[in-house]
């Protein structure tokens, strides 16, 4: 017994130092490549700008989301809290800029009841780090998102059945999380952009889950409609994963938002999901539905 521990001690450390290792040669090349860029001639460095050097994904689901969606098909609702904040941007003479930033997400699954009361099932949690590169020209536009980050899936109370002590729907807690990196290139052109992501998980529970994930999508947003700062998008992503089997994860959004199309505004937006539940205590289980959301792009 006292050698198991030990094993399981040691491996512990084992990842956790490799984990580090990581995550110090990650900082290591971030920060030389600042150093390198800052020896350049009219190269402009900004720390904590304003706006993201590259938009979330309209129709990617891991992506930063300050709002809800209602479920037309179920008593669901969910509530996304969560940001993407670029740390350092560079803008180079030549017009490639690049950036460095931190990824901090919350999505939540609630249930709505009676008296205005929305007990939480389930949660998951994101965060990570990322770096972006684009380059601009004749109104045209290209880029790289690359993320290295962590997911970990939790119940809440709101799946306990109090009054008969089970797990609701006889799904009992389970261990799921992982951790990957996520290459996001792109193109985009008469404000139609084009993406194409593989993501590799190099850490994942349970281990049967498939380890690279390929996709494809697109999103729109078009030109003002009354004002100019109301505008309609739309955008699709399809996402091949290996589970139970491999299958496509479709995702659908259409809306409008108010504000700027390629920074901060509210969005209102009706979206449909099939495939694999999203949610990783749910991670095997098949999702079908539509919502009507909001999300405040901050």
């Amino acid at each position: 017994m006292e050698r198991q521990k030990l094993l399981n001690c040691s491996k512990s450390f084992s990842k956790n130092r490799s984990n580090s290792i990581i995550m110090r040669n990650i900082l290591y090349v971030i920060f030389s490549f600042i150093l390198f860029v800052n020896l350049k001639a009219q190269t402009e460095i900004t720390f904590f700008p304003g706006t993201l050097n590259i938009q979330p994904f309209t129709a990617n689901m891991p992506e930063p989301k300050s709002g809800t969606q209602f479920d037309l098909n179920n008593n669901e609702l969910k509530l996304n809290i969560g940001n993407s904040l670029d740390i350092i941007n560079i803008n180079c003479p030549e017009g490639n800029s690049y950036s460095f930033g931190a990824d901090f997400f919350t999505f939540t699954l609630l249930r709505s009841e009676t008296s205005f009361h929305f007990p939480v099932d389930a949660v998951d949690y994101l965060f990570g780090v990322n770096a972006g590169y684009k380059k601009n020209y004749d109104n045209r536009e290209y880029g790289l998102r690359f993320r290295l980050s962590h997911i970990s899936a939790h119940f809440a109370d709101g799946h306990y059945d109090g009054v008969h002590s089970v797990w609701r729907n006889g799904q009992n807690p389970k261990v799921y999380s992982r951790e990957f990196f996520e290459f996001m290139p792109y193109y985009r052109f008469n404000d139609v952009r084009l993406y194409a992501g593989l993501t590799y998980l190099f850490h994942v529970d349970p281990p049967t889950v498939g380890k690279v994930i390929c996709q494809l999508g697109f999103d729109y947003f078009g030109g003002g409609l009354i004002s100019k700062y109301l505008h309609p998008f739309i955008g699709a992503d399809f996402k091949m994963v290996d589970i139970n089997a491999v299958r496509i994860n479709n995702t659908f959004n259409t809306g409008v938002k108010f504000g700027y199309a390629h920074g901060k505004g509210i969005s209102v937006y009706y979206t449909y999901y099939n495939g694999y539940n999203f949610h990783g205590e749910y991670f095997n289980l098949d999702s079908d539905y539509s919502a009507i959301g909001f999300n405040l792009d901050l």
